[in-house]
């Protein structure tokens, strides 16, 4: 992905703008806006499908008590669906513009999630030890995602775990500490809008190329444990327990 990093400098000092600026969400403004952030990330060459958004507190899906509201593909063949087609993504855009867009990983992406404090924690260490991060974004209020090149795919199918391995995008409570998105999973991808006023929206943008997950992972992993270690300890201060790892 670093050979190709040039590519992105036309778009660079845009999406650095909406990066700062990160208004309230206001579609009729926001559209152009909106597609050329998800035009970057087809260019940096991650897969997107649409997603449900919210409608009210609840879920555009209209399912009573779904799980993940404003947060899933829209529909069930979002794998296949998912694509970096300029005209399709135009079409989507156009033909849905409240929809939040998932992005499918384990193909060109993975992406690390983690809990937002120890995220903050570990991007301040990556980026003082002038580690390569690539794109960065939080999700909600909770959650931050690191965006990296993904693992491949082996010849040896058994040197290859799915994610169905690990947990589901659904099963985000079950598993609260770091989560290895790969093949199988999929994340929802800014700009997005969440119930309660709440956004997924990038730190770091895609024009950053996509590092290799294990430059990173040791560093995530650590401020993962040192966070559940104060959670544990009773320092916090938000009622929070012990998120540990899911690995």
């Amino acid at each position: 992905m670093g050979a190709d990093s040039g590519r992105y400098r036309g778009t660079e000092g845009r999406i650095s703008q909406w990066l700062r600026r990160r208004p309230k969400p206001q579609p009729e403004a926001d559209d152009a806006a909106r597609l050329e952030l998800l035009l970057a990330v087809a260019e940096a060459g991650m897969p997107i499908s649409p997603a449900a958004h919210p409608s009210g507190y609840r879920c555009s899906c209209e399912r009573i008590g779904c799980p993940t509201p404003a947060r899933h593909p829209v529909s069930f063949a979002w794998q296949t669906q998912s694509t970096t087609d300029r005209g399709q993504i135009e079409r989507w855009a156009a033909n849905q513009p409240l929809a939040n867009f998932i992005t499918a990983t384990g193909m060109i992406h993975d992406v690390l999630d983690i809990p937002l404090a120890a995220g903050q924690a570990a991007l301040d260490r990556l980026t003082a030890a002038g580690i390569d991060v690539g794109p960065v974004a939080r999700s909600g209020a909770d959650r931050m995602l690191f965006f990296t090149a993904t693992r491949g795919t082996p010849d040896d199918e058994d040197e290859w775990w799915p994610c169905e391995l690990d947990c589901h995008p659904e099963t985000m409570d079950e598993h609260p500490g770091l989560r290895w998105h790969c093949r199988g999973s999929y994340v929802l991808l800014p700009p997005a809008r969440l119930p309660g006023d709440l956004d997924v929206h990038w730190i770091r943008g895609p024009e950053n190329p996509l590092p290799d997950p294990l430059t990173l992972l040791e560093t995530l992993t650590d401020a993962c444990a040192q966070y559940a270690d104060t959670a544990d300890e009773g320092e916090l201060d938000h009622g929070s327990v012990a998120w540990p790892l899911s690995r």
